[in-house]
């Protein structure tokens, strides 16, 4: 007996276990390390940092060193008896680009400005999978709730049916009014069908969020999403509009693509301008025709060099005036995005200060409305069994109740939902 207990308590905590409850903080988290898009844009982060250390190396000097060992033959060569012969050098040569009217320095402040937008990029579809993890989230809270209001609802609809068939045998009751009591009841049994059914899609688009396409069962926890919540004061428009300018990563991203058009401008520039370059190099040679060592020969013919080159364009075809034209263009566009990005966040943050806004009101609406339908269908029903009312007024009822019941809910959890969204562009962490 005690065996048997200790099993059965073994095999419940797996079973608890293996059926995890994904809070909305497990599921961010884990689909931060997780979710392919975000993995592939940290590896264009990562491809970004590379391109800053070229940038940087570009403004060091460049060294190699060859070396080419050959061999000639000739055949009429009447005054030597060797008539092969070989030769080799040995070369170690240097380049630096002192100035060419500051490509490499602008380049190097383009690649950075780039590593930054990369960053930001990460931030930015951080942020999207985070809203969308959200929107699911409340989605699959909604229609839990939706299934529990559909389940009551088909309860009631099948105790109807039981007293109505109770009502035809004592004559009280037309086989018409039971098939309507009948038909109601199956309907319910379809509306709960059709809830779980959905709810089974919005946990399959958040398993795809998570990348958990192997993980059969799936669900999350429940937080306690009370009626306060959904009637908490909404921040104003323009507040959090005017905080959201300031952090958030897309507003950023464009305006660093002004910064860069700038610099773009810059290099192409230097196109027209002089540049200046020294070289150096170090080398020997020998011969197998000489009389000295090949050590001897080493040192004899050991030798330096070093210059100082100036290159002036004087006509390129014009390549520089296009690329300037091209950099002004780029300049203009990067303003138009910068513009574009500030209308598209005031319309998200607007769309939802607005639905949060109006699901606050249709839940205070929607709240008395429950209570006053659900005592009028109280009362609809006593008639009901008293044979005081007929069965098209007590199915009118149910509805109503019903749809005052799903209304309350739609309207309190998309009110949670667009209240959280307005915190999250402020800046605050995503929480239900």
């Amino acid at each position: 007996m005690k065996k048997g207990f200790l099993l059965l308590a073994l095999m419940t905590s797996l079973g608890i276990s293996a059926q995890k409850q994904w809070t909305l903080d497990d599921c961010i988290n884990y689909a931060m390390q997780h979710n392919i898009d975000l993995q592939q844009i940290r590896l264009t982060q990562k491809s970004a940092v590379e391109d800053v250390k070229q940038s940087k190396a570009a403004l060091l000097p460049t060294l190699s060193a060859s070396t080419n060992q050959g061999v000639s033959y000739d055949p009429w060569d009447d005054y030597s008896s060797d008539k092969v012969s070989y030769n080799g050098t040995y070369t170690v040569s240097a380049q630096w680009t002192v100035w060419n009217g500051g490509q490499n320095t602008n380049q190097l402040k383009l690649s950075k400005l780039k590593e930054q937008d990369s960053n930001l990029n990460v931030l930015e579809s951080s942020n999207s999978v985070q809203e969308a993890i959200a929107k699911l989230y409340v989605q699959i809270l909604y229609q839990k709730e939706a299934i529990e209001v559909n389940r009551q609802s088909l309860e009631t609809s099948k105790k109807n049916e039981e007293r109505g068939k109770q009502m035809l045998e004592v004559g009280q009751m037309s086989k018409a009014d039971l098939a309507q009591l009948t038909a109601q009841r199956a309907s319910g049994e379809y509306s709960v069908v059709e809830a779980e059914t959905q709810l089974s899609n919005y946990k399959l688009q958040l398993k795809k969020l998570l990348q958990l396409t192997g993980v059969m069962e799936f669900d999350i926890a429940d937080p306690s999403a009370t009626d306060n919540q959904a009637l908490a004061d909404v921040p104003p428009l323009q507040e959090v509009y005017e905080t959201a300018l300031l952090q958030r990563p897309e507003i950023q991203s464009a305006q660093l693509g002004i910064e860069s058009s700038k610099l773009q401008l810059k290099i192409a520039k230097a196109g027209w301008m002089p540049s200046v370059s020294m070289t150096g190099s170090v080398g020997t040679s020998t011969f197998s025709s000489s009389t000295y060592s090949w050590s001897k020969q080493m040192k004899t013919n050991f030798g330096t060099s070093a210059g100082v080159g100036i290159s002036l364009p004087l006509f390129d075809g014009r390549k520089t005036k296009t690329n300037v034209q091209k950099a002004l263009i780029a300049q203009e566009q990067a303003r138009l995005t910068l513009k574009n990005e500030q209308d598209n966040l005031f319309e998200t943050i607007e769309g939802y200060w607005l639905n949060a806004i109006n699901n606050q009101e249709k839940f205070r609406s929607a709240v008395a409305s429950v209570d006053s339908e659900q005592e009028s269908y109280d009362l609809l029903q006593e008639q009901f069994n008293l044979g005081m009312k007929n069965i098209v007024e007590l199915l009118s009822g149910k509805d109503k109740l019903l749809q005052a019941q799903q209304n309350k809910l739609q309207s309190k959890y998309l009110t949670i939902l667009n209240l959280q969204m307005l915190k999250f562009y402020e800046g605050e962490t995503m929480k239900l």
